[in-house]
């Protein structure tokens, strides 16, 4: 197999120049009325788990579940906008402690008096609040206040996310089923169970072992040849491993590698990206606009897997889309076990952005219960994207209550 002719033939050759990635971003959304915020509230809960995921595990003792906090935002008016913060400290360094505590002590007092429709004042009072370190500082939590922002405004304005950004967009979301098992033994059966419930493509949770992986992986294709299969190592390969295993797994038929490496072995992501085995996603080192741009010009990666969870909510991740757009690269769409709320602002804007490939949001796979008055249902291996104004769902308060942690 030619690996440099499959990557072009992927997504095509890859010109890039200052121009294609100078396109102005609007500072401040035209305000149609005045508003201001009145509350910032913090709730954090758990969600019961409905099956193993690797990130979730902790030592004995430790709380079960899926750790979210959901933040709501009330104008002056009484208007209410609902948002989610979803950390995970395996995957990253928030937590549902530091998520609840910075909410509520840091950016809420600094929050109180502004206008909801002045986002990207609202983000400087954030960033001023809580400083960068490399990057955004805390996205996770900021998230979501962008995101409860974003469906206050929408309910004001009463448009949905297509609407407000005058995108079509797709109507329903095919979805991709997450394998992290840890025998091959397991593999079957946890297929099986994703294609009980209508699920064609599946993603793998790869590294630190290659042989593992590789026999994982060629299963995997033998028990679905015509899925899309793309493999995540979360940024367990070391540099050699990693250029060792990327020609196998595009021998295998894998068309992607998400986050090989560490995000900061920057050569390594270099070296990957010249080899040409297979294209090169970056996930985790992704957080803000500025240093997506700056491993565009590097030529570090050839498509982000995008999460607005990750990068601070909505307003940054849809701005990282269209960066990625211009510059001719790939978006995947992912996501972070979102559950509910962060989940129906993923689907919003992977559809309105025409997402090509399935969705690895695994929320429906491995959660349970939902503080939604009408919960997301998974349909032939779909989610129905939300039509209603500002993130399209509506929080059940006697749900949420239900759910909240006391002791924190």
């Amino acid at each position: 197999m030619n690996h440099r002719s499959t990557r072009r033939d992927f997504f095509g050759a890859l010109g890039l120049s200052a121009a294609a990635l100078a396109l102005p971003w609007p500072a401040r959304a035209a305000a149609p009325m005045k508003a201001k915020i009145a509350r910032v509230e913090s709730f954090p809960i758990r969600y019961p788990m409905a099956g193993r995921f690797k990130f979730f595990e902790g030592p004995p003792g430790s709380p079960a579940g899926r750790p979210a906090v959901v933040v709501k935002i009330t104008a002056g008016n009484g208007a209410v906008g609902w948002g989610q913060s979803v950390p995970i400290p395996k995957w990253s360094y928030e937590t549902l402690e530091t998520v609840h505590s910075t909410l509520t002590r840091h950016l809420a007092p600094e929050l109180i008096g502004l206008d909801p429709f002045d986002i990207e004042g609202i983000h400087a009072a954030m960033n001023r609040a809580i400083a960068p370190s490399f990057s955004t500082g805390q996205p996770m939590c900021k998230a979501g206040v962008d995101l409860a922002l974003f469906d206050l405004t929408g309910k004001l304005l009463k448009q949905s996310a297509a609407q407000r950004w005058n995108r079509k967009g797709r109507d329903r979301l095919t979805l991709s089923w997450t394998l992290n098992p840890r025998t091959l033994d397991e593999v079957e059966p946890l297929i099986a169970q994703g294609r009980a419930r209508g699920y064609r493509h599946f993603n793998v949770k790869v590294a630190p072992d290659p042989k593992f992986d590789l026999e994982l992986c060629r299963l995997v294709k033998r028990l679905l040849p015509d899925g899309f299969l793309w493999a995540d190592a979360n940024g367990g390969f070391d540099e050699a491993t990693a250029l060792a295993v990327a020609p196998k797994l595009a021998d295998l038929g894998v068309p992607v590698l998400e986050q090989p490496l560490p995000a900061n072995r920057l050569t390594g992501y270099r070296r990957l990206k010249k080899q040409g085995a297979l294209p090169i996603i970056m996930d985790e080192g992704i957080v803000s606009s500025v240093e997506l741009e700056e491993f565009i010009k590097l030529e570090l990666l050839d498509g982000v897997a995008m999460k607005p969870a990750r990068c601070s909510g909505i307003t940054e991740a849809r701005r990282q889309i269209e960066i990625v757009q211009r510059a001719g690269l790939m978006f995947l769409g992912s996501g972070l076990t979102d559950p509910d709320i962060s989940l129906a602002a993923s689907l919003a804007l992977y559809a309105a952005y025409d997402l090509k490939y399935p969705a690895a949001l695994n929320g429906p796979q491995f959660l349970s219960g939902s503080i939604l008055k009408h919960p997301f249902e998974v349909k032939d291996g779909e989610l129905a994207v939300p039509t209603g104004h500002g993130l399209g769902v509506e929080v059940d308060e006697a749900k949420l209550r239900e759910m909240l942690v006391k002791d924190i």
